[in-house]
């Protein structure tokens, strides 16, 4: 496995994409499908799939926001309805059932949207039997990547494996378990937030993500 260089940081996703595709050549001429987590997530995976010659297709998933602030995450899930919560945190502040039911309903409801203008009218890509390699540009508490990852489990692929350029070590190591295999080119320590290991990290937009979703060398296949 490639193991980031200490310190250098990517200069941009695509970089980053570029990296994570040498450690997942061996997927090559596979039956492989490449889940980006919106949005930057999407940026890294389109380099992946590219060089894997595979398909490309967005899982969006939603941070489950705390009642005493929007940046405080208890939990995440997807348009499926997949939720993951941080259950300590959840016991921490107190949070009642009525808020948890609440709160996912609207972000489930805003991941639905979210996937839905992404694709436009194309049908989501096919997951059971497949090899699916579900990419983020990081992972801080890897909320956002368990729902994921449950959401995909639950659709019977043939194996999944987690590919990100760099990620908290507690994070990467937790969905050890979960999944069939973990890529995390770069653990550094102390870790902090995604954006401080990448020169140019600026916001993707939703246009780009439908753009790079609409230019991938492969169609997504229908159900």
């Amino acid at each position: 496995m490639i193991i980031h260089k200490t310190g250098e940081r990517y200069a941009d996703r695509r970089a980053a994409g570029d990296a994570l595709a040498e450690a997942l050549a061996h997927y090559r001429g596979a039956d492989v499908l490449v889940l980006g987590l919106p949005r930057g997530g999407v940026a890294v995976a389109a380099r992946v799939a590219d060089a894997l010659d595979a398909e490309l297709d967005v899982i969006a998933v939603r941070k489950l926001p705390s009642p005493i602030s929007e940046e405080l995450a208890i939990g995440a899930v997807t348009a499926d309805g997949e939720r993951v919560l941080n259950e300590g945190l959840c016991s921490e502040l107190g949070i009642s059932d009525t808020y948890l039911s609440a709160i996912t309903e609207v972000q489930r409801g805003e991941a639905v949207k979210q996937e839905a203008q992404f694709r436009g009218h194309r049908p989501p890509a096919r997951i059971g039997g497949r090899i699916v390699v579900l990419v983020d540009d990081g992972l801080a508490t890897g909320a956002t990547m368990r729902a994921a990852l449950a959401s995909v489990q639950r659709q019977a692929p043939a194996h999944v494996t987690v590919a990100v350029p760099v990620g908290s070590r507690q994070a990467c190591e937790a969905l050890g378990p979960l999944a069939d295999e973990v890529i995390c080119l770069w653990k550094p320590e102390p870790f902090g937030a995604v954006g401080r290991f990448y020169e140019k990290f600026a916001r993707t937009s939703d246009d780009e993500v439908r753009e790079l979703l609409q230019s991938t060398s492969r169609v997504v296949e229908p159900w």
